[in-house]
């Protein structure tokens, strides 16, 4: 190791070139893949394409490793836990950017300390379940991110993302850590990741952040490949292509085998979950590099994808899908929440999944998992809605579905009407809520393998309910989804059960022992063994289980002694009818009385007793008395058996009825009249929208008053042309249609009140994106006075819709037309889009833009 600290740059890069010197990269040491001449990763024994699918996870480094550390969880055994869970799900793929600022010091010597022997241990026990590694060494930034940054001797705490590409006191200290780095010996395998059949390929750096001279940017990356090859490393080496991606052509020409992209189509950190329909972000991934001849003959490697801030099931085997058209082999999201935080989802505050609090994400992620490595590479399946069915696979946005049925598998997110492909063929389910095979009432996922004829293993997740908005801010203190374990029915149609079975718990202290009549019982959280009648089970064989053992089992604890209860008011309802109300409720039994309390402003509040609908699910009628124009204000009350009360909303605790009860929090939702407008936009209270461009500066975003008392305007500017050649908004509106849903059919017009800013006219186009991603707009021309545009509903044309938030990478697309649209329907509209884009009154002179829109809304037909 001395001796190589003390090599030349120079004999280094010469090192490399000879150890390059036959291609494709062959077998030599422990490399158990190649790349081809084609760019086409396949494997040493039989030269079959090979692919991977997996996860980032994050536990031995950064915030991770503290959260932990906080909460006294024993980190080899929440290690343990999660890795079970990824085997679980079928992954197969596991990457994070190593943290070197915590496992190196200031000249790049390795620390061989707590974070790298985690990291060890962690590869050591992904290798026993079968789940191959790809090493990021190098990840440039502090381990702070979400807490303030900790102070480190990392030679990443003194050199940027900016300047360890482009400073040679830089190089000399990220060459140093990649020779240690890649000599050193894991000392659970007692092997060095190259010798480690299972670490099969190394990205050099976690998303560089290229500058200057592009002759120094190759001279970098082949300094750094240098470096790893002269341990002795033959295995394929990545280096990322998108971060910066006016560099593509030097990286493509530099000496590695792989290119490494990353996806976040809906943008990351909106502070909120975003509601709408998102697959016509990851209809495609468009790869703007193909023309570079040296980019052809490089493997492709997603390193990092997720959706972020989504809460619906149906995204991930799109954006599968979308990554083999593009010709992808290896994609890892970022970042599985370990199982020990998931609850308040404090990692990563934009990105959420974990199995047993994301059930429906998790299983999605698991489907995306199976398109990924059974999808032809290359394959275009046309563009959404066609591309929502692609071989064995389908998503649904309106039924917030992913979905796989094959003969041996039949894997959902959420309920399904599907029929399996062949039940009697069936191996293996896996799924969240009801199907042709399962009918379930808990709220967790579930899993039955087939171990022989008549002998099933069921695995049965605890019941995990959203409390609270899980992508809005994040606080260990806060809880984003609580885990309840309760019992529900469960009935399970199988041919190859029959309809009756026994059912015997095998977790440790799982006792049950039950017989089934026509497929039902009872169920608690936990894994079972299912046997046909008289069927002897002394001997099971597992091997169709893989790397899971029988009775491993793996569920967070139960979440008690809390109330939670969430529920969304309509904005505005139609007057004199009507509506049912829903809240879902957490922490309470069936002796508990759920009482909504109501007024309409008379002085008189109404009390109506609320039932549950399901697990968890409480509704209530709003009588029609209460529903006069104006507002209604609502409390829900929630009372125990010991007649302990709490008030929603805020959570307070007294009764509520009392004297004394000081808090007078409610929900409010304005009851229209017969001839009222609907607001699809009024800056006075919507303010959670997208712009384009990201207009942040005091004079860019400005929420200014109007000449009507508590109305404000919104002004957008942008002094510097946009890229796309416009600037506008788009924000979701479906929740406000939702709750006069019975009346749309009466409006006819559509109206705009805005104003050009800059004292030119500038063209104005208004659109509404229905939840089947179809645009329909109108355009007008906006004039220095503000003024109403009103547009006949009937006169709206088809029309192409921005894609917000931006895709990023921002080469991705920025207009999306679908391949087919239903024809307007005013309850289907789920986004309003309003943008302007330059008036060209001066030719080739770049014009600042500038709009004000006071309110976009709907006026209905014979209104005065």
């Amino acid at each position: 190791m001395a001796s190589l600290r003390k090599t030349t740059p120079y004999l280094l890069l010469l090192l490399a070139f000879l150890s390059l010197s036959h291609s494709p990269l062959q077998a030599q040491g422990k490399s158990s893949i190649y790349v081809d001449k084609e760019g086409v990763m396949r494997w040493q024994k039989d030269n079959k394409e090979a692919n991977f699918f997996g996860v980032n996870y994050t536990v031995p480094f950064a915030y991770g490793y503290r959260s932990h550390k906080a909460l006294n969880v024993d980190l080899e055994k929440a290690i343990d836990q999660d890795v079970y869970h990824f085997a679980r799900m079928g992954f197969d793929a596991f990457r994070v950017h190593v943290w070197d600022t915590e496992i190196s010091d200031s000249v790049g010597n390795l620390l061989e300390n707590e974070h790298l022997r985690l990291f060890d241990y962690l590869i050591a026990k992904l290798k026993e379940r079968n789940i191959k590694i790809l090493i990021t060494p190098i990840a440039y930034w502090g381990p702070g991110y979400p807490e303030p940054d900790v102070k480190t001797v990392g030679f990443s705490s003194i050199y940027n993302k900016q300047h360890a590409v482009t400073e040679e006191k830089a190089f000399v200290a990220q060459e140093r850590y990649l020779q240690q780095f890649f000599q050193h010996v894991n000392p659970y395998t007692k092997l060095s990741y190259q010798d480690d059949p299972d670490v099969i390929a190394a990205e050099i750096n976690n998303e560089p952040k290229h500058s200057g001279p592009k002759e120094r940017a190759t001279e970098y990356v082949n300094r750094m490949v240098a470096a790893v090859r002269g341990t002795g490393w033959t295995k394929p080496i990545f280096y990322n292509i998108s971060e910066s991606p006016t560099y593509a052509d030097v990286v493509s020409k530099a000496n590695i085998q792989g290119v490494s992209f990353q996806w976040y189509p809906t943008g990351l950190v909106a502070n909120r979950t975003l509601k709408g329909n998102y697959l016509p972000h990851v209809d495609q991934y468009r790869i703007p590099f193909d023309t570079i001849p040296a980019y052809t003959g490089k493997a492709r490697m997603v390193y990092e994808f997720d959706a972020g801030d989504i809460l619906g099931s149906y995204m991930y085997p799109a954006m599968a899908r979308s990554f083999r058209t593009a010709g992808f082999q290896w994609a890892t999201q970022f970042a599985y929440d370990p199982l020990a935080t998931a609850y308040g989802n404090t990692e990563y505050q934009t990105h959420y999944v974990n199995l047993a609090y994301t059930p429906d994400k998790a299983i999605s992620l698991m489907i995306a998992s199976e398109a990924f490595h059974q999808l032809p590479r290359l394959r275009s399946y046309g563009t959404y809605p066609a591309d929502t069915a692609f071989g064995a696979f389908r998503v649904s946005y309106g039924q917030d579905l992913s979905e796989m049925n094959t003969p041996q598998k039949f894997y959902y997110s959420n309920s399904t009407t599907s029929k399996p492909a062949r039940i009697a063929k069936l191996e293996k389910v896996a799924g969240v809520g009801n199907s042709a095979v399962v009918e379930y009432s808990g709220r967790g996922a579930y899993f039955l393998d087939k171990l022989e004829n008549g002998v099933w293993r069921l695995e049965v997740m605890p019941d995990a309910i959203h409390v609270s908005d899980p992508f809005a801010k994040a606080s260990p203190q806060k809880t984003a989804t609580s885990i309840q374990w309760q019992e529900h029915d469960m009935q399970i149609r199988l041919p190859n059960l029959g309809d009756s079975f026994t059912v015997e718990g095998l977790n440790q202290g799982n006792s049950l022992t039950t017989n089934t009549r026509n497929g039902n019982f009872r169920v608690k959280p936990g894994t079972y063994l299912l046997r046909k009648g008289g069927k002897n089970a002394k001997s099971v064989d597992t091997k169709n289980l893989g790397t899971i053992g029988l009775k491993e089992y793996v569920a967070p604890n139960p979440h008690t002694g809390q109330v939670y209860l969430r529920h969304t008011s309509y904005t505005e309802v139609t007057a004199g009818r009507p509506y049912t109300l829903t809240a879902e409720v957490v922490g309470v039994d069936t002796t508990a009385t759920i009482s909504l309390v109501a007024n309409n402003l008379s002085g008189v509040w109404k009390t109506v007793e609320m039932q549950q609908v399901k697990p968890y699910t409480y509704q209530a009628e709003i009588p029609a008395e209460l529903l006069t124009p104006g507002l209604l204000k609502y409390r829900i009350v929630v009372e125990d058996r010991e007649g302990n009360y709490t008030v929603f909303p805020g959570k307070y605790k007294g009764n509520p009825w009392a004297w004394d009860y000081v808090p007078h929090e409610v929900w409010e939702t304005y009851v229209a009249s017969e001839r009222g407008n609907l607001a699809l936009f009024n800056p006075s209270r919507d303010q959670d929208l997208f712009i384009y461009p990201n207009l942040w500066r005091e004079n860019e975003r400005q929420f200014i008053t109007s000449q009507q008392p508590g109305q404000l305007i919104l002004r957008l500017t942008s002094e510097e042309p946009p890229q796309e050649g416009v600037m506008g908004i788009q924000l979701f509106v479906q929740d406000k249609l939702k709750g006069r849903e019975s009346e749309l059919a009466g409006f006819d017009k559509l109206v705009l009140r805005a104003r050009s800013a800059t004292g030119e006219a500038v063209q104005a186009k208004i659109t509404l994106i229905t939840s089947g991603a179809a645009a329909f707009s109108a355009s007008v021309k906006l004039s220095a006075t503000r003024q109403d545009f009103e547009i006949p509903i009937n006169s709206l044309k088809p029309a192409s819709f921005i894609l917000l938030p931006r895709p990023y990478p921002g080469f991705h697309p920025f207009w999306f037309t679908p391949s087919a649209a239903a024809p307007f329907n005013l309850s289907d509209v789920e986004k309003l889009e309003v943008t302007i884009s330059g008036n060209g009154s001066q030719p080739g002179k770049a014009q600042p833009l500038s709009f004000e829109v006071e309110g976009v809304w709907l006026e209905k037909a014979g209104k005065e």
